[in-house]
């Protein structure tokens, strides 16, 4: 999850096709159920995700190019299928083809053409390795930066445009902590056996990068453990992910020249004059510590270790259009080792997610033209009212909540708007120049069309109508500085979506994503920001507290569940995603309930609509995964794993038990069960 968008982060995502028992009737045959997925051996009050999921688990282990493999892969693969056959169309060279097909074709085209790369080397790569090395004296660092940031080379720390907190009609600049090459500061500070096993395979991994662009193995190995030295110093000034969920400790709002006097090792006017971003006085400084020691590092780090650094940089975001024994080398330590993967993906789907990511908007208005029809978006739509309506009956009869705070919650819920499928207006890519042939080229000239389209935003009103996520994308998200909801075309398909489907695996699956993001807008994050998406506190004292009390009930539950091996998920990080999960729940259960009373339901396959909305609920969330992935995940990600996001929300949930007839004490009736909305 990026704060200011709480995403529900399905990245590991797949199409599971309609499955239902042989000798169902046709007008029984429900896509989604996938009734072979179930172990019917094991007892559902005991642990309903293995009796949802277990012959899934079972007979689905994790591919080789896979770290993880869930329901979320299968749809996602499928996309890919799809999203693989419209550029392949779209790079047949022609003069029959669109402006767009023209720029996405040529795109894959040009990735997919490994003969070419492997023809071209690193000649691509080598001006910027030579302008890292021209660098004459510690004030040229600032003008390099500023080129590096523009074609998509992490370093140092991230610029970028973003909503001002306090007023989030208006864009301005923000300045954040970065420059890390392993996924997150603790990597670096862990003194662990796994840790320290992982930072030396990180530096070997190093020096194989160097040497493969043509420095001696001693002075590889010399840069690698250089890199290492400077990185661990970014590391220990960085604020740690779980304090960055607090909006209020990355805002921090402040004259440009305050941040100019407190780093004047740096050439702050040059950096800003080279990104080309328009004239501010004003910007948020997330961090300020950070930048703060940032300019003492700075200073009391050789000219030659920064080159060092700032080539390593080069390398590493460079790998994927490089050279096949570059591709390898990257796969090897960032798939195999940090993940666990044991192949790396077939170069085609690469090709179809760089493309998707350089490219998302102009790929995607080709996928939902032919796989997103007007009704599924009206049906989708018709499930955001019914969640809303059963969110807005909740917050009228939470017995915890004053009625002054119940009157901002509401204005705040009838404020939230819906983006269903794909925006409403295409980005325009037409001035961004795409060679066939030139795979580096095309991904660093995408890498500064996106970074110019976001920093000349700096200054202009919020636009609120903008996506962050194709249209192709598996996932949603709520953003808490727009008020909204997200729903790309990509998720809307079985398992999570069936316009042909009941009402109960429809509400037990998207409709409890639905409840999720909603849910977001009101966890302990989403709850900081008012309707306006201003960062306000809009509640009473006496609800705040009432609020910290039921969410810490969820921190204790989720910190006391094993990722893997003797690693803990932690319940601080995991917070917002596990209030969000149980909430969402709860108010799409409701929202079935109140569609039952219209309609007369009966069993299909032997289960109650009841049951099939938490059957429905579970199986999004079957997977397997490799414990190196599980393992990263539990220190980086925000969500919980499937087996927690399932147990964890239904035994906190009367209604499960009743549905499913459970009783105390067996594990999916919880004593002390947790509850916010």
């Amino acid at each position: 999850m990026l704060f200011r968008i709480s995403v529900l982060v399905l990245a590991f995502a797949g199409l599971s096709l309609a499955q239902t028992s042989s000798d169902a009737s046709s007008s029984d045959k429900i896509a989604g159920l996938d009734l072979r997925a179930l172990d019917t051996s094991v007892n559902a009050c005991e642990d309903f995700y293995r009796y949802a999921c277990g012959s899934w688990i079972k007979n689905n282990p994790v591919p080789p190019d896979q770290s993880r493999w869930g329901r979320f892969n299968e749809l996602q693969e499928n996309n890919q299928k799809i999203l693989r056959g419209i550029l392949e169309t779209a790079s047949m060279a022609g003069a029959n083809r669109s402006a767009t097909d023209e720029k996405i074709g040529d795109y894959y085209a040009s990735c997919m053409d490994e003969g070419a790369i492997e023809h071209k080397g690193t000649a691509g790569l080598r001006p910027l390795l030579d302008r890292i090395a021209a660098l004459q004296a510690k004030p040229q660092i600032a003008a390099l930066v500023a080129h590096l940031h523009t074609i998509g080379v992490s370093s140092l720390f991230r610029f970028s445009s973003t909503e001002d907190f306090k007023n989030a009609t208006q864009m301005i600049a923000e300045v954040d902590q970065g420059g890390l090459g392993l996924p997150d500061r603790d990597y670096y500070l862990r003194e662990d056996d796994k840790s320290r096993e992982l930072r030396e395979k990180y530096v070997e991994h190093m020096k194989r990068m160097f040497v493969l662009a043509g420095t001696g193995e001693t002075q590889a190995a010399a840069h690698a453990a250089t890199v290492l030295e400077i990185e661990t110093a970014l590391a220990k000034v960085s604020l740690d992910r779980v304090s960055r969920r607090d909006p209020d400790k990355i805002y921090h709002k402040q004259r440009k020249g305050a941040l100019v006097e407190s780093m004047p090792a740096f050439d702050w006017p040059r950096y800003f004059d080279l990104t080309g971003v328009p004239s501010f006085s004003d910007l948020n400084v997330a961090v300020p510590e950070f930048f703060e020691r940032l300019g003492k590092i700075i200073d009391a780090t050789s000219l030659d270790d920064w080159k060092t650094y700032f080539t390593w940089h080069a390398l590493h975001a460079s790998a994927s259009m490089l050279p096949k024994a570059f591709v390898d080398e990257d796969f090897a330590f960032y798939g195999k080792t940090l993940r666990g993967a044991q192949e790396i993906r077939p170069r085609w789907k690469r090709c179809v997610s760089y493309t998707d990511g350089d490219l998302g908007e102009a790929l995607g208005q080709s996928y939902v033209e032919k796989y997103f029809p007007p009704e599924s978006k009206k049906r989708m739509l018709e499930l955001v009212h019914a969640l809303e309506q059963a969110l807005r009956a909740d917050i009228h009869s939470l017995p915890w909540m004053t009625e002054a705070t119940k009157k901002q919650a509401l204005h705040k819920l009838e404020s939230i708007s819906n983006k269903i499928g794909y925006p409403d207006k295409w980005r325009d890519y037409s001035s961004l120049e795409i060679m066939r042939g030139d795979a580096l080229g095309n991904s660093q000239r995408a890498n500064r069309f996106q970074f110019q389209r976001d920093i000349t935003k700096v200054g202009q009103p919020a636009d609120r109508s903008e996506w962050v996520m194709s249209p192709p994308t598996v996932n949603a998200y709520y953003h808490p500085l727009h008020n909204n909801i997200n729903f790309p075309a990509g998720i809307l398909q079985p398992p999570f979506f069936d316009a042909e489907a009941d009402d109960a695996l429809n509400f037990g699956a998207i409709g409890a994503v639905i409840g999720h993001e909603l849910t977001h807008g009101f966890d302990d994050q989403g709850r900081k920001f008012a309707a306006d998406g201003n960062l306000n506190d809009w509640w009473t004292g006496q609800d705040a507290a009432e609020f910290e009390k039921r969410a810490s009930c969820f921190e204790k539950q989720y910190a006391g569940y094993t990722a893997v091996d003797d690693i803990k998920l932690n319940g601080k990080l995991t917070l917002g995603e596990n209030t969000a999960d149980n909430g969402g729940l709860r108010i799409a259960y409701m929202a079935l309930l109140d569609t039952l009373k219209e309609t007369s339901a009966g069993k299909i396959d032997g289960f109650t609509p009841q049951q099939r909305f938490f059957l429905g609920w579970a199986q999004v969330w079957c997977q397997n995964s490799t414990p190196e992935s599980a393992r990263m995940l539990a220190q980086v990600d925000t969500h919980s794993p499937g087996e927690y996001r399932t147990n964890g929300t239904v035994s906190n949930m009367p209604e499960f038990a009743e549905a499913f007839g459970c009783k105390p004490p067996q594990p999916m009736v919880k004593p002390d069960a947790c509850r916010v909305w």
